[in-house]
């Protein structure tokens, strides 16, 4: 093929060639590859790729009994109200089956009975969850943790504080039950914890 370019073309072109052959390119380092063999750069410029937090260090990672109160309240109102309309529904279909009522007047005493059964119920649930939080909450800045005791002090607390207007007796029946469901709670938190413990206690090699 004809070289169609006259001498100082083919001269500079020489020129340049020859001084790409002189550009200092080292080679890739710490398994970083060079994005392209024209390019001057050193690749230690460039350190591998390493994992990014977007959380900095010292911050924490996980939310405390605060930030879960407000989704614990409001996930305890909607679970009220729904099992509180289910049931007004049943007692409402009870109630006009045995009264005779049909049409519009069955359907209208149906909604009454969902209505105030649900508005009841989630009340009932979102009082005590208030309660719970709050005792939590509590806890957790009294003693600096939060750990299972906390869970255990605050549904204790709860049931007590619940019942306490209906004499010592129910007190204490409603604190028993508030550890009672704490005390499962934790067990099944702590499921694998009591697992690796008692794989340990029965092999202790």
């Amino acid at each position: 093929m004809l070289d169609l370019r006259d001498d100082n073309a083919k001269q500079s072109f020489s020129n340049s060639r020859r001084e790409n052959d002189d550009l200092n390119i080292s080679a890739p380092q710490h398994g970083v590859t060079s994005f392209s063999p024209y390019l001057n750069f050193d690749p230690a410029y460039f350190p591998p790729s390493q994992p990014e937090f977007i959380i900095p260090e010292g911050a924490v990672k996980q939310r405390g009994r605060l930030e879960f109160a407000f989704s614990q309240i409001g996930a305890a109102c909607i679970i009220g109200a729904g099992l509180g309309g289910a049931t007004g529904v049943y007692r409402g279909l009870k109630a006009t089956t045995l009264a005779g009522q049909t049409g519009k007047l069955r359907r209208t005493q149906l909604i009454n009975h969902a209505m105030k059964n649900g508005a009841s119920l989630a009340n009932t649930l979102g009082i005590v969850s208030l309660m719970y939080s709050s005792f939590g909450v509590i806890l957790q800045w009294t003693r600096g943790t939060d750990d299972s005791l906390n869970t255990l002090l605050a549904s204790t607390a709860t049931g007590m504080l619940f019942k306490s207007t209906a004499g010592l007796q129910r007190c204490a029946m409603g604190g028993g039950v508030g550890l009672a469901l704490a005390s499962m709670y934790c067990l099944w938190n702590n499921r694998d914890a009591l697992t690796q413990l008692r794989h340990h206690s029965m092999n202790p090699a």
